[in-house]
């Protein structure tokens, strides 16, 4: 066991109280039982940043249609999606430069699924990001809040718009 770090927190929002309904579901229609960290949006699709991001900038892909699984997509809903993707890859790449990324999809509780809609994550990674933090206390540093990242990136799509 001495080979892992483990997040403490991840336990106790797993164990927290939820809104009434699916988070995404609510994050759509604007509720005001969640935060809005909404980036971009369209009658289909939204992009939000995480509120609970492992690094600045972890955004969220999801459909606004309440689908669980990525075979649940049509086939111009995957177009769409892999648009989204491929231009939420060049806004990151430009505001944030990071050197990798973690892109991919928690399907189901066994697969880490807490939100039970499916979404995409787009994590951006940097070389040696691991800090005294998360080796002592079990806790991420984060050099930017999620309300700052969804700033950011809401004003570079401001300057360099785009419409599917």
């Amino acid at each position: 066991m001495s080979e892992y770090f483990f997040n403490f927190d991840k336990l106790s929002y797993i164990k927290s109280p939820k809104p009434d309904g699916c988070i995404l579901c609510l994050l759509a229609e604007k509720s005001d039982q969640v935060v809005d960290l909404t980036v971009w949006e369209n009658d289909a699709f939204m992009v939000t940043v995480n509120l609970y991001p492992y690094n600045p900038a972890h955004l969220l892909i999801a459909p606004k249609r309440h689908i669980t699984d990525i075979r649940e997509m049509t086939p111009s809903e995957e177009d769409i999606f892999t648009a989204l993707q491929r231009r939420f890859l060049n806004v990151l790449d430009s505001l944030y430069k990071p050197s990798g990324y973690n892109i991919g999809f928690n399907m189901g509780l066994a697969a880490g699924a807490s939100i039970h809609h499916l979404h995409l994550h787009m994590i951006p990674r940097y070389p040696r990001e691991v800090g005294i933090a998360d080796l002592i206390a079990g806790k991420r540093v984060l050099v930017e809040s999620p309300e700052r990242s969804a700033e950011r990136i809401r004003s570079q799509l401001r300057q360099n718009p785009f419409h599917l």
